[in-house]
């Protein structure tokens, strides 16, 4: 057990554990959670050494800014983040997809993503967690996971059970890619909406609200019609789902969604846009585009191609 930790000066708005989820626990209530953008999520974890599968630090908008006690440990930052490193009263800018060594004191002052909304924290290492369901990672709607299913909080102390002895420098160059139409499969509901509503979910661009978060996106613009009936049997969701709720304006279902649902379903993201759909900030604007399932499968396996390809440079 490594004596090491972070103090937590400023906790950011929305700092939380997370790995690659809980599977299989729908049946119960329980959706999968897990990071939002996961090709950035295994850039870390690679980039310190780490297996892919071990818990990071998720912030949104504003990081943490953290305080290290203990020998050294290498982290990185991937994302589209600002952030700075202060050592002995020097302060440098930080790059993302690079890895830096803290010594005893330390800090880590993550200032802001940049027109994005998530950005992770990897240490060469694992932190000391409790796992509940298989998974660390936090769901503060229902207060599951490590951290008693909270966000980080000021002043709390972020123990490390173990540090890798490799601590080499590594660096990736990688440019996160914006993305403007989101590319969608029919939902089972597709019918319950009328040839205008349907026509305006596919050409008019959306507007993503401030009240997003890592449960769903929330849509603003012109309202989708209804002929057929605003609310259903609630059914199973999953992740990427877009819902429609008697108002018009489209929700779509991300990480921390619940599991079912009773507004109509118009549509499914394609999971190969899953990742820059969730960097997509608030004020935004977004556009749907149609495609068959066959091209959405080769497209994901081309873009999981194109991520191992990445995991294999470093």
């Amino acid at each position: 057990m490594s004596n090491s930790y972070f103090k937590v000066i400023r906790a950011g708005i929305n700092t939380t554990f997370q790995d690659k989820g809980r599977n299989n626990l729908y049946h119960i209530g329980i959706p999968f959670s897990g990071v939002m953008d996961n090709r950035n999520y295994l850039l870390a974890n690679k980039l310190v050494g780490n297996e892919l599968d071990l818990p990071v630090i998720e912030f949104a908008y504003q990081g943490p800014l953290l305080k290290f006690y203990g020998d050294k440990v290498n982290i990185v930052i991937t994302g589209d983040v600002v952030f700075k490193i202060r050592h002995n009263d020097k302060e440098i800018d930080g790059n993302c997809y690079e890895t830096y060594e803290l010594k005893n004191k330390d800090e880590i002052n993550i200032l802001s993503t940049n027109k994005s909304v998530y950005g992770y924290l990897a240490i060469s290492g694992s932190f000391d967690l409790k796992l509940q369901w298989g998974s660390c990672s936090i769901n503060t709607k229902a207060n599951i996971g490590s951290n008693d299913g909270k966000k980080l909080e000021n002043d709390q102390e972020i123990k490390i059970s173990k540090i890798n002895e490799n601590t080499n420098k590594k660096k990736i160059n990688y440019l996160n890619s914006k993305i403007e139409n989101i590319r969608i499969m029919k939902g089972t509901n597709f019918d319950y909406f009328s040839d205008e509503g349907k026509k305006i979910f596919l050409e008019k661009e959306y507007t993503v609200s401030k009240l997003s978060d890592r449960m769903g996106m929330r849509l603003e613009g012109s309202k989708i019609e209804n002929i057929v009936n605003t609310n259903i049997k609630s059914e199973g969701l999953l992740k990427g789902v877009i819902q429609v709720p008697a108002d018009g304006n489209p929700i779509i279902m991300l990480s921390d969604h619940g599991t079912i649902g009773g507004y109509p379903k118009i549509a499914v993201v394609a999971s190969v846009d899953y990742d820059r759909l969730v960097q997509i900030s608030p004020g935004s604007k977004i556009k749907f585009k149609e495609i068959e399932l066959s091209d959405a499968e080769t497209l994901f396996k081309l873009y999981e191609m194109e991520t191992q390809n990445l995991l294999s440079q470093i």
